[in-house]
């Protein structure tokens, strides 16, 4: 344990320190090679004209690079795979993909994950919304978006583990440890062993990711409402607006694009929900989704990189399409910019 503790200490001091003597060492060498001091005029505006051109790119140039290769290079990669056997060597052309369509467990989470498609985004947004305007009007406000935001700081897998004791069932006879279980004993209940019902176990698992996302929505739709002009609400007030009319009619059409980036990005994350579902269920019981579909093909039963390549490519054309519109979306706010 001390030598992980200590290993991810070097890890980060050499991780910022390298990038603390790279971006210093770039900026001085071209100090160095483009002066602006010592020289005629002219020189020196030239020479402060073409570090203005070249500095951008040295401090983007190694993020552009990281992007290749750690994005762009998997991409193309899993693509080739998509088109091979399960070893990535002999080409199969489409087989894989006609595999895809025409399995049952491919099905299965396709329908799973629109099934998330349809709840999660919808209820974290709507409950971040809803909080974060009552949050606003209570003293006490701060402290209750910061207890709603914790759950943003734990990891999907130690959520998950929070729920998992939630959800624990205990056979008949036994002492319900539980907390969801108790409380359907203490009200004259049977304790169920939620995460394996079919169909409904699937909602059991979105809970997890809803009570995690809330806060990242409650706080980016927080800073929108700041946003709207006090002038407007009070013009609403004067003209006799209720509370309801102010919220659905005056505030909503002010914020809606900050709305549709929150659901966006939640879905987003939705399509490449992984974590949680290996953590509760792993797939079992009906709960299958696509990106713990794709785990267990790529890295389980000896390993099919053409199947389990096959799944990534489907889930990054489903993401694709959202992802090129929340961009779009982003710098239509932003005024292009």
């Amino acid at each position: 344990m001390a030598g992980q503790i200590f290993s991810a200490i070097i890890a980060i001091v050499v991780g910022v320190g390298g990038c603390v003597a790279y971006f210093w060492g770039a900026n001085k060498a071209l100090d160095l090679i483009f002066p602006a001091r010592g020289v005629s005029g002219g020189t020196a505006i030239n020479n402060l004209r073409r570090q203005g051109m070249i500095r951008p790119w040295l401090f983007i140039g190694p993020a552009m690079i990281i992007l290749v290769v750690y994005l762009l290079y998997p991409v193309v990669q899993t693509l080739y795979l998509s088109f091979h056997d399960r070893a990535g060597q002999n080409f199969v052309g489409v087989d894989n993909y006609a595999w895809a369509f025409g399995d049952r467990e491919f099905r299965n989470s396709i329908l799973n994950n629109f099934l998330w498609l349809l709840v999660v985004p919808a209820a974290c947004t709507f409950l971040g919304l809803v909080i974060a305007v009552l949050t606003d009007r209570i003293w006490w406000g701060t402290i209750a978006k910061s207890l709603i935001f914790l759950p943003l700081a734990i990891s999907f897998v130690g959520a998950s583990v929070i729920w998992k004791f939630i959800y624990e069932y205990r056979g008949e006879g036994q002492t319900q440890i539980g907390l969801l279980n108790a409380i359907v004993q203490g009200l004259g209940g049977d304790p169920q062993v939620w995460i394996s019902l079919p169909f409904w176990n699937n909602f059991f698992l979105m809970v997890i990711l809803i009570w995690i996302q809330t806060g990242f929505a409650m706080v980016i739709l927080s800073a929108a409402l700041r946003g709207i002009p006090d002038e407007t609400i009070e013009a609403a007030v004067i003209d006799g607006a209720s509370g309801f009319q102010i919220f659905w009619k005056i505030m909503i059409p002010q914020i809606w694009g900050t709305i549709a980036v929150v659901w966006t990005t939640i879905t987003i994350l939705v399509l490449k929900v992984f974590d949680i579902v290996l953590t509760m269920t792993n797939g079992q019981w009906n709960s299958q989704v696509l990106a713990n579909l794709m785990f267990d093909w790529m890295f389980r039963g000896g390993g099919d990189f053409g199947r389990g390549a096959t799944i990534a490519i489907v889930i990054m054309i489903a993401v694709l399409p959202i992802m090129v519109w929340n961009i779009r979306q982003a710098n239509k706010e932003t005024g292009g910019h």
